[in-house]
């Protein structure tokens, strides 16, 4: 094996390792709090300890590790190349003739590997995890779930609104029930409305109380129908009146984009969240390669202080980071900026961050 090789793989087995040593300790401190916290909630509504563990922590701690791995990647890669430094490996690795640069390989393959497995898991694995999760909680956490939405509004299809004054989730059942139909030109050609709807699973259609519809041909001609009950197909689903039944965290990618394809359409304008969720989980796994090379080049310099000075600025600056992704979110949601902007520019901020540190560091 050459001193190349054999250097990749020691740094390599190093990063890894400490990663999933800082992973343990952290999650074993995090459901120690949650435990203590739940547990009356658990014991009352009876969830034995095998629903707890393997429906609940286990779908808890994916979504927990996806979210905070670049802070733990941070925190190893800092804990590691200080206790590295502080040992003199780095300078007889650089006096051995491996440049820096080279040095810097197995940090960037060991931050590709995992970056590419927060990926998937968040892309694919994470939604059905949380899917778990929120029955689980609301089974045995949350056991009061909202069931009453009141002035749902929204574009079924282009051309085409619906309106309804309330909708009770559990009864499947809509109060003041409106459809309109508009043409290319905006002029209204036909209006649905009832006093009530309620919709029936075996035959898939809705059960109208007090039900009239009103079509305006070209011509301006009106045509009015009535009916104090009739079964209609409206075009839309019980889950389109149910406003939280299509949760963005519970949809892999796939299913994602349809859905901000589809809100788009509606106009419900939900679509900044579902889209910055989309960017969050294509692009928040370079903050692993980014938190990586600042580690490195923070922890790489032989400081007095040793490993517990390198740690203070690296979390300082890690939750600078986690501010900033924080900040331009809001920004996004509640202003105008885009959401592959919010997105992308504490990467990029601070990938020049790491840029300069690196050109920085003693070599």
């Amino acid at each position: 094996m050459t001193p190349y090789r054999r250097l990749d793989r020691y740094i390599l087995l190093k990063y890894l390792k400490t990663f999933l040593l800082a992973l343990v300790l952290i999650i074993v401190i995090i459901i120690t709090f949650d435990v203590s916290e739940k547990l009356d909630k658990f014991l009352s509504n009876h969830a034995s300890f095998w629903q707890v563990v393997v429906d609940y922590y286990g779908n808890f701690i994916p979504g927990f590790v996806n979210l905070y791995s670049p802070l733990f990647i941070f925190i190893a890669v800092l804990y590691f190349t200080s206790k590295m430094a502080g040992n003199t490996e780095i300078i007889a690795i650089l006096s051995s003739g491996i440049s820096y640069r080279r040095m810097l390989r197995p940090y960037l393959h060991g931050s590709v590997i995992v970056a590419v497995i927060v990926l998937v898991l968040g892309n694919f694995v994470i939604p059905i995890s949380n899917r778990h999760l929120i029955e689980f909680e609301e089974q045995y956490v949350k056991t009061k779930t909202r069931s009453f939405y009141n002035n749902i509004h929204f574009q079924a299809e282009r051309g085409v609104q619906v309106y309804a004054e309330s909708y009770d989730v559990h009864q499947m059942r809509a109060m003041k029930f409106r459809r309109e139909k508009f043409d290319a030109q905006g002029h209204l050609r036909m209006r649905e409305a009832a006093d009530f709807i309620v919709y029936d699973t075996a035959t898939h259609l809705w059960r109208c109380t007090g039900y009239s519809r009103r079509t305006i041909d070209a011509d301006g001609k009106e045509t009015l129908s009535s009916a104090s009950g009739r079964n209609v197909d409206f075009g839309i689903e019980p889950s389109d009146l149910d406003l939280l039944s299509k949760r963005i965290e519970t949809m892999n990618t796939p299913a994602l984009l349809q859905h901000i394809s589809r809100e788009k359409v509606r106009g419900t304008g939900t679509v900044k969240d579902a889209q910055i969720e989309l960017y969050q989980r294509l692009f928040n796994p370079l903050a692993i390669v980014v938190m990586t090379f600042i580690g490195v080049a923070i922890a790489s310099r032989k400081s007095r202080g040793g490993i517990g000075v390198h740690l203070a600025i690296g979390i300082t600056l890690a939750f600078g980071f986690i501010v900033f992704m924080k900040v331009t979110t809001v920004f996004a949601t509640g202003g105008d900026l885009p959401p592959a902007v919010a997105v992308l520019l504490p990467q990029l901020v601070f990938g020049l961050a790491a840029v300069y540190l690196i050109h920085k560091a003693p070599k």
